[in-house]
């Protein structure tokens, strides 16, 4: 009987480890997509706005690095981690994508690497894993 306990005990633990981690996998998946979309975005509006305005290169990446991030902010918001629209938690977001970029930007000059691709791929792959974490566990938390 205490045997048989235990194994269902083990069965659901296992089966509730497995579900959970496929769900993370899948959050973190969405995650991705958009955060590559919104990258596409600004990549486009920025461009854009060079072309048709003229506009110098601070301009231009003002003006996209916000349509960006309001993109990413809808989209985490209802795809991602399917909570609700709160100030709060849209100033949550701005900290940690401001704040994510200007770690990476010290970072980046504090640690010096002779290749420049490396050192730029290492940046495009832990930041937006640091961010997800951040994200999840602070800004889309439950007010």
């Amino acid at each position: 009987m205490l045997e048989e306990s235990i194994l269902n005990l083990k069965t659901d633990l296992f089966t509730l480890w497995r579900t959970s981690i496929k769900s993370h996998i899948i959050q973190l998946s969405k995650y991705g997509i958009f955060g590559i979309i919104a990258t596409l975005i600004h990549l486009g509006v920025a461009s854009g706005v060079i072309y048709f305005f003229q506009a110098g290169v601070f301009i231009a990446n003002s003006i996209a690095f916000f349509t960006a991030f309001m993109f990413s902010y809808i989209f985490q918001t209802l795809f991602v981690f399917t909570t609700s629209f709160q100030l709060k938690k849209l100033f949550r977001f701005f900290l940690v994508q401001y704040g994510t970029f200007l770690f990476s930007y010290i970072l980046s000059n504090i640690i010096e690497l002779s290749n420049a691709y490396l050192h730029t791929a290492l940046i495009v792959v832990i930041m937006p894993l640091v961010t997800f974490i951040i994200h999840k566990f602070w800004t889309f938390k439950e007010l």
